[in-house]
C-alpha cells in the first residue's frame, strides 16, 4: 500500500511536499481542520497537525523528528484586520474565514490575555463585523490590508513582543503503528523537499497569483519561518499551554 499522507495546499507548508509524489506517495488535498481527523480515522498515515491537535492524538500517532511550522517574529499569513484599534474591541464582531484551530485560540489568547478585550463574537464573513480573521493563504492574499479596515495586527508578532518566544502552529505526525520502512522514506522525503524546494525557490523569477506575492516576498516569508523545532519552539509550546489554561 502506498504512503498517504494529508496535503494542505498552503505556502508555508510546500517545501514538505516537494519530495513525495517522486517516491510514489500519495497526496490527500484537505484544509488544515481535516488533518487531524483523517489521521486518527486512519484515512492517512501523516501529515501537518495544527497544535492545538497534537496530545488527543498521541499515543496512537508520534512526530516525524521535529518537523514543523513556526513563525519566529511575524506570522505574516494569520492576521486580524480591523476597523477599530485592538484595544476598542471589546464587545466587536469578528468575522472568521475557516481558520485551524491552533491559530483561533491564538486569537483569543492575544486579545482575551494580552489586550483585556471581553465580551467579542465570532461571526460568518457575510454577517455584520468590526474586524476580520485571515489565516494561511488568505491572510497572505490580505496581508497588506483590506478595504475598509486601517488596522493589521500580525498575530505571530503579537506572541514575539508578549512571550519573546516564537510560535508553533502545527507538527508533522504520523500513525504509531505505521510499518518502519515507510516512516524512514516519509521522514527522508520531507528532509529532501525542505532542502530542494528552498534551492528551487531561490531560482524562481516569476509571481506567485495564489498568494499575491513576487518570487521575492515569497522568499522572505519563508525565511521568516521554522520548518525544524528546537529548544525556543519547546518553550514556546509550554507557554502557550499555561495561557490556554487561563482563557475562560
Amino acid at each position: 500500500m502506498p504512503i498517504t499522507v494529508g496535503h494542505v495546499p498552503n505556502l508555508e507548508c510546500e517545501a514538505f511536499y516537494f519530495d513525495m509524489e517522486r517516491r510514489g506517495i500519495v497526496l490527500v488535498d484537505m484544509d488544515p481542520s481535516q488533518v487531524a481527523d483523517a489521521l486518527e480515522d486512519g484515512a492517512i498515515d501523516a501529515g501537518p497537525i495544527p497544535l492545538l491537535d497534537v496530545p488527543r492524538l498521541e499515543p496512537n500517532a508520534a512526530p516525524i523528528q521535529r518537523f514543523c511550522v513556526a513563525s519566529v517574529t511575524h506570522a505574516v499569513s494569520c492576521v486580524l484586520l480591523s476597523n477599530k484599534e485592538i484595544g476598542e474591541l471589546s464587545g466587536g464582531k469578528i468575522a472568521l474565514n475557516e481558520p485551524d484551530p491552533t491559530c483561533l485560540r491564538l486569537l483569543r489568547v492575544i486579545l482575551e490575555l494580552r489586550h483585556g478585550i471581553t465580551g467579542t463574537s465570532f461571526v460568518d464573513a457575510q454577517s455584520e463585523h468590526d474586524a476580520v480573521f485571515l489565516t494561511w493563504n488568505r491572510g497572505l492574499r490580505g496581508r497588506r490590508a483590506v478595504r475598509g479596515f486601517a488596522h493589521r495586527y500580525d498575530m505571530g508578532e503579537e506572541w514575539q513582543e508578549w512571550t519573546g518566544l516564537p510560535f508553533v502552529f502545527n507538527r508533522w505526525m504520523a500513525r504509531s503503528d505505521m510499518e518502519r520502512q515507510d516512516f524512514v522514506v516519509l521522514q527522508d522525503a520531507l528532509f529532501v523537499g525542505q532542502e530542494d524546494w528552498m534551492n528551487n525557490l531561490y531560482k524562481d523569477t516569476g509571481p506567485r497569483n495564489d498568494v499575491l506575492m513576487l518570487s521575492r516576498e515569497v522568499l522572505e516569508y519563508v525565511q521568516g519561518l521554522r520548518f525544524f523545532m528546537g529548544v525556543p519552539e519547546e518553550r514556546a509550546i509550554e507557554a502557550f499551554q499555561e495561557k490556554l489554561a487561563l482563557l475562560k
